[in-house]
């Protein structure tokens, strides 16, 4: 088959499946795809794989017409999902298969899905399994650097699809979700009309996580200076972060933990301002729409930074002003798993109270007046 025909030869009315197994940061900034493939082809049949716990973030996307779980769980009950998933997919008669995540598990769930076609990138292992293997994307862009939703769009751009600037990444919030939000809010002691910021001090490493003792001074800062009410989040399992932003905080500070991911989503959406590490959350709440910034340590930020475009249809939120927070060191980027080079990871624990204040008072300035007035929750 002829480079670059793949996708526009496919008969109408035909199957795809993507496979994006996690993590809550990576489908987010698969939206942008989804969105170029449904508008560029509405009849394609566009089935997505992802872990259960992430399904909220596809949900009322109309741009994705089925989203499955890989089966999750351990040994038998794991087994079982899987070959049940197998079944599935070969009922369906997928035309094409795009793993877009890699490892064992969407290796073998692409073999077994019975597509006619099979693609991956190139650097994927076990490349016997796919009959496309898809060049490096800096490759296909022709760009010395490439942010991850570009990444994921070139794949789709190398099989056919015609390329155009990667629109902004997207959620969308149901009226259940942002109902069970606002009915929450009272217990959080923020009172119906006062605008509120999600703080989120939690991340996957701790080269990326900005000290707890500057977040519980930036919540103070926010809510005294701006007149918005500093409410802290975190995911599951990181508890902790938030124990450390109390105990250095003058008073009990607002907790949002334990949520299900689209009442979580519903509160981001509804924030007046996002500040926070760099992190699947900040992401979100790029996606939603809301002001933001963003703080980055051992990470590139020119491939994991917020990912906003000016350029959206009426459909989708309103690009917001967002600040990127950021000291650059010889060493960075780095794995990120542990600091390479010093005793402690110095590319996050040098920014500065200073510095985030400085971004936040810049964010608001681009912030209308109404939307500081009362929470969109």
């Amino acid at each position: 088959m002829k480079l670059g025909s793949l996708l526009p030869s496919l008969p109408p009315g035909s199957r795809l499946l993507l496979i994006r197994l996690r993590s809550l940061g990576d489908i987010v900034l698969l939206t942008p795809s989804l969105r170029l493939l449904k508008e560029w082809r509405p009849d394609l049949r566009i089935s997505v794989l992802i872990e259960s716990r992430f399904h909220d973030l596809l949900r009322g996307n109309p741009h994705v017409d089925e989203v499955l779980s890989p089966g999750e769980g351990g040994g038998i009950r794991q087994a079982v999902a899987r070959l049940r998933l197998v079944r599935e997919l070969r009922s369906r008669r997928l035309s094409l298969c795009i793993n877009l995540h890699g490892g064992p598990a969407s290796t073998f769930l692409a073999r077994a899905s019975g597509a006619q076609w099979k693609a991956a990138f190139a650097h994927f292992r076990k490349q016997s399994s796919y009959d496309f293997a898809i060049p490096d994307a800096r490759t296909i862009l022709g760009q010395a650097v490439v942010h991850t939703a570009e990444h994921q769009a070139s794949a789709f751009f190398w099989l056919g699809l015609p390329r155009r600037p990667v629109p902004a990444s997207e959620l969308f919030v149901s009226d259940a979700a942002r109902d069970d939000w606002r009915a929450r809010l009272p217990s959080l002691g923020v009172p119906s009309g006062r605008p509120y910021a999600i703080l989120q001090p939690s991340a996957l490493y701790p080269t990326k996580e900005w000290p707890a003792e500057r977040f519980a001074q930036l919540g103070e800062y926010i809510e005294k200076e701006a007149g918005i009410i500093p409410i802290f989040s975190c995911g599951p399992g990181e508890s902790s972060r938030l124990d450390r932003v109390e105990r250095a905080s003058v008073r009990p500070i607002r907790r949002l933990e334990g949520l299900k991911l689209a009442t979580f989503i519903a509160a981001i959406s509804g924030a007046a301002l996002f500040a926070g590490n760099d992190s699947g959350p900040a992401h979100s709440a790029a996606a939603c729409g809301v002001p933001l910034v963003v703080i980055f340590g051992s990470s590139n930020s020119r491939i994991w930074g917020p990912w906003v475009q000016p350029e959206r249809s009426s459909s989708s939120a309103a690009a917001a002003p967002f600040r990127i927070v950021q000291n650059e060191y010889e060493c960075n980027p780095c794995r990120g798993d542990r600091c390479y080079r010093f005793d402690r990871p110095e590319c996050i624990l040098s920014v500065t109270f200073e510095q985030v204040r400085s971004a936040v008072e810049a964010v608001l300035k681009g912030v209308s007046p109404q939307a500081l007035t009362a929470n969109k929750g």
